[in-house]
């Protein structure tokens, strides 16, 4: 692994597991998977999901590297670097 972000990512637990609270808050129920910020905790959808809200965080925060929150997943991304860890 030679991405820096992915090595040196927060241990943020994720605000919750069941929801993409920025879909909730438009009334958007059709989210296809969850990632969560290691930075902040920020629960979003994939980019599989039409508002694509975990992308719009890192745009927003610049905070690089989300993980899966899906049971049996424990993989990790980084937006900068474009690396899965």
């Amino acid at each position: 692994m030679s991405c820096a972000h992915l090595t040196e990512a927060g241990t943020a637990e994720p605000r919750n597991t069941d929801e993409c609270g920025p879909c909730v808050s438009i009334g958007n129920t059709d989210w296809v998977h969850l990632r969560s910020c290691l930075s902040c905790g920020e629960v979003g959808c994939c980019d599989s999901s039409p508002y694509r809200h975990a992308s719009v965080h890192f745009e927003e925060t610049g905070h690089p590297v989300m993980r899966s929150v899906q049971p049996g997943e424990a993989w990790r991304w980084c937006y900068v670097d474009e690396e899965i860890g």
